[in-house]
């Protein structure tokens, strides 16, 4: 039974806690939502913070009423799980104790959203339950947490979707249409470089995200994006992972410090100052909510206690004998991305940066002996948070669950067991001195 109350773990304290795949034909032939029945799916959520409340809360209430009911909140916080019911409108209950709330809501569904770390408790209790699940990114962060998740799936027979809207851009749909129609061949290497700048990044640096026992590094919580979008475009596994990774540039890295913005005697100096005031949201969120938990929205980016990496390099090996290099860096003057995917036939190159007064959005496909075109014929690009990919990603789970698919955009247990477990094998490699790790050694599959 998973519980939470003032007598209990506090957040602080709770964060710090740790943690064949084959779907049966029960698991596989079962939808989320029940509309075509002339009923709505009954969903309920985990982690009321900003992921949980304004990614799919609101816009659940907003959006989706006619073919989702939202009937409980939980969180491990009270004052936040009350603030989130404000904020999304709903007059759903509001719960401290999981296992009470899926007991006397019965949900359909059950959305996790919680701290990286904690996603598996609650997905393996959900099954547990009887329930299906939806969970964030990543679906856990170490390889015993994994192993849990697939053998209480294998155990339940329930489904498990993993929301990864990366794929949903126009452009990320429109790769996986030129790969498949082979518009450069066979596919030999991917190059994969992702831009965090010093908004974006620093940010994960600020919250419980900089300790590894919370997020499995950004190897696995930011990553894990980049990973199934790698194994979704080349529709094959990865086998195995070395990497190296470093904290040059955020926590120990500076001169000064404090716990958090508001009482920092260095606000003027440091350019990283951050006021979390003003924003409303957060206030009500997180600010008002300091109390119940000590949780600081607005930590120090050079707290000395960060033990993630700022600067990551990963070579992953795949099935298909493909190979691809990938790094990432949380600190630059501009935000984005540079892909390039190498086949027997040409090349195909997207760029995406903006900041720093620079801007660049382009699908490139060059043939080999032949011309250099800009790709322009994409889906149109939505409303909505991350280019409108979530706004994507949610009509498809929630009003197309069991609709058309065929560029495979839809995410399910082993999409997110092999997205997450290329970044443990990249951080487990890091810690062993850039050994080489194979996935096979980490789970059975």
């Amino acid at each position: 039974m998973i519980k939470s109350n003032k007598s209990g773990p506090t957040r602080r304290q709770f964060l710090a806690g740790g943690g064949a795949l084959a779907m049966t034909t029960l698991a596989s032939t079962r939808v989320l939502s029940n509309s075509q029945k002339g009923t709505r799916m009954k969903l309920a959520i985990v982690g009321t913070g900003s992921r949980g409340s304004r990614s799919w809360g609101k816009p659940v209430v907003d959006s989706y009423s006619d073919v989702v009911e939202l009937v409980g909140l939980c969180d491990i916080n009270s004052k936040r799980v009350h603030a989130a019911k404000a904020l999304m409108g709903t007059q759903a209950p509001t719960y401290l104790d999981f296992d009470r709330m899926v007991q006397e809501t019965k949900p359909d569904v059950v959305m996790v959203t919680t701290v990286d770390s904690t996603h598996y408790r609650y997905i393996n209790r959900a099954m547990e339950l009887g329930r299906d699940v939806i969970t964030e990114k990543p679906m856990c962060t170490d390889e015993a947490q994994c192993q849990s998740i697939l053998d209480m799936q294998k155990k339940t027979g329930r489904k498990v979707t993993v929301t990864f809207n990366a794929r949903y851009g126009p452009e990320d749909m429109k790769v996986k249409e030129l790969l498949l129609d082979k518009a450069i061949g066979d596919l030999t290497s991917v190059d994969f470089h992702e831009y965090l700048d010093t908004s974006h990044g620093a940010d994960y640096f600020r919250r419980w995200h900089r300790l590894k026992e919370n997020s499995g590094t950004l190897l696995v919580h930011k990553a894990s994006h980049h990973f199934d979008q790698a194994n979704w475009w080349l529709d094959s596994d990865p086998v195995e992972v070395t990497a190296q990774g470093d904290l040059k540039f955020y926590g120990r890295n500076h001169s000064f410090r404090s716990t958090h913005c508001r009482v920092c005697p260095f606000q003027k100096q440091c350019p990283f100052y951050w006021n979390v005031t003003q924003n409303p949201v957060y206030v009500k969120l997180y600010t008002d909510c300091e109390s119940e938990d000590g949780y600081l929205r607005d930590g120090c980016v050079w707290a000395e206690n960060t033990n993630i990496y700022d600067t990551m390099s990963v070579a992953v090996k795949y099935a298909s004998g493909v190979l691809m290099s990938y790094t990432a860096t949380t600190y630059l003057p501009y935000e984005g991305q540079s892909i390039a995917f190498n086949g027997t036939k040409g090349r195909l190159d997207y760029r995406s940066f903006k900041g720093g007064g620079y801007s660049e959005n382009e699908l490139r496909l060059t043939r080999s002996f032949g011309k250099s075109e800009v790709i322009k014929d994409m889906a149109t690009r939505r409303e909505g948070e991350h280019g409108g990919s979530d706004t994507s990603l949610r009509d498809m789970i929630f009003r197309s669950p069991g609709g058309s698919d065929p560029l495979n955009l839809r995410a399910d247990l082993r999409a997110g067991a092999l997205a997450s477990l290329v970044g443990i094998a990249a951080y487990r490699s890091i810690e062993r001195g850039g050994q080489k790790v194979r996935i096979a050694d980490l789970v059975k599959l």
